[in-house]
């Protein structure tokens, strides 16, 4: 990698892209209940919920500025994939080459791919994870942290409402971006 300090100098980025498909947009049945004093500390709510449908996220983070990004949609076919692709394409300089760390997901391979990436010769570089590991992929450790907290027990009134909370949470990540580095000291002890 161009690791250079001045990010105008860099002619390659990298990002690790991923789909998270079928999250559930859950309704309430009944409102929640607010603290009561002496009764009741924290906010109640009613085990029950109602299925909205699905959505699938199609997310990536660039692992030099920490930015992520993403699309919500119904489904994560190769039309879906090749979405998520344009919105890199007209992210970066079009004189510079993008890395993309990947799984072998289908649609990453798909002859609508082939044919998408065609049109853009030496823009993109897939780099695609070893089978049975894409936890080595960091979108991987985003998208976990996202279901841990703020997916978690999320009530919406409907798919398009937990899409749009979901592309607000990028948005608040994209304010204050971490950088993460990998660092192993072999000199260390263990």
């Amino acid at each position: 990698l161009n690791e250079s300090k001045d990010p105008t100098s860099r002619r390659i980025t990298t990002v690790c892209i991923d789909e998270k498909p079928n999250l559930q947009a859950l309704g309430t049945t009944r409102p929640d209940r607010p603290p009561e004093p002496g009764k009741q500390r924290h906010w109640g709510r009613n085990m029950e919920y109602v299925r909205l449908g699905t959505v699938s996220l199609l997310g990536g983070i660039d692992l030099h500025t920490g930015q992520v990004l993403g699309i919500v949609r119904e489904r994560h076919r190769s039309r879906e994939f090749i979405e998520l692709l344009q919105l890199l394409d007209s992210r970066y300089p079009q004189d510079w080459r993008i890395r993309l760390i990947l799984d072998n997901h289908s649609s990453h391979t798909s002859k609508e791919t082939q044919q998408y990436l065609e049109t853009r010769p030496n823009r993109f570089e897939l780099v695609f994870t070893p089978t049975h590991a894409s936890w080595l992929n960091l979108v991987e450790a985003l998208f976990s942290k996202m279901t841990r907290s703020f997916l978690r027990g999320i009530r919406v009134s409907s798919k398009e409402e937990l899409g749009a909370r979901i592309l607000r949470y990028f948005e608040e990540i994209n304010a204050d971006p971490v950088v993460f580095r990998w660092k192993y000291q072999l000199e260390e002890p263990v």
